[in-house]
């Protein structure tokens, strides 16, 4: 009976009887695989294209590390796959470069999955049931935006430095939210009050109400929280960062 291999880590696991003479070599092989699964690191470059990581039988590769640094200055909205069929859990950190005036997204999916958006500098918990990808926020990054990006299209942990010294600016809220999903909204120059930041509802109400809604204040930082379909985004907190 040949070999078979694991589901999430693709181990080869030896029929009885089977690989004389290959047990000591399979078995290093094997040990490889589990030591890049618990300790592996690989800096992905995101730049050219988007990324889909393999799964190799009974060998190491790109797939199984458990810590993906994503680098590169990106020309277009970029994708990581992750392979279908593996029940994993890995960490995903944003490096790249997402300054430029296109300000494109990144996102990471099982492939057969629904995509996942990555905040910009963000660092990330994620859960593949072999199918999906669930992701949470372990720390959060910053993208500083001005009139040549507006309006903003946020993602759910995005944290949003915005200089409206020049013009007003809008950033829209993430379509389709899930409870608990969070933006935040800082004033980075204290131009506020002269130049607003409009908040997009897009779709969905912000403090129970279906309308959008202004950032006025110099200084302001707001962090809003999605809590469900009636409410919508509420603030769960609004404050001045320096004094006005």
């Amino acid at each position: 009976m040949a070999s078979t291999y694991s589901t999430n880590t693709k181990l080869e696991i030896i029929a009885t009887g089977e690989k004389a003479g290959q047990w000591g070599s399979i078995t290093n092989d094997n040990l490889q695989i589990l030591e890049q699964a618990a300790t592996g690191v690989l800096s992905v470059d995101m730049a050219g294209a988007s990324v889909t990581l393999d799964l190799t039988d009974g060998a190491t590769s790109n797939g199984k590390n458990v810590y993906l640094r994503l680098y590169g200055t990106l020309g277009a909205n970029r994708t990581l796959t992750m392979p279908n069929t593996a029940n994993r859990v890995w960490f995903i950190k944003d490096d790249t470069n997402r300054n430029g005036t296109n300000k494109y997204t990144l996102s990471v999916l099982t492939a057969s999955g629904t995509s996942q958006p990555v905040p910009v500098g963000a660092t990330m918990l994620c859960k593949s049931d072999g199918t999906n990808t669930v992701t949470t926020l372990l720390e959060k990054g910053f993208v500083p935006i001005d009139h040549t990006y507006t309006p903003y299209l946020a993602v759910a942990g995005d944290q949003i430095f915005c200089n409206t010294a020049t013009s007003a600016l809008t950033v829209t809220l993430p379509a389709s939210p899930s409870t608990g999903d969070e933006v935040t909204i800082i004033d980075s120059r204290g131009n506020f009050n002269s130049n607003n930041v409009t908040v997009g509802r897009n779709g969905s109400n912000i403090m129970s109400a279906a309308s959008d809604d202004a950032l006025a204040v110099n200084g302001q930082s707001s962090t809003l929280i999605y809590l469900d379909a009636t409410r919508g985004w509420a603030y769960k907190n609004n404050t001045t960062v320096f004094p006005t």
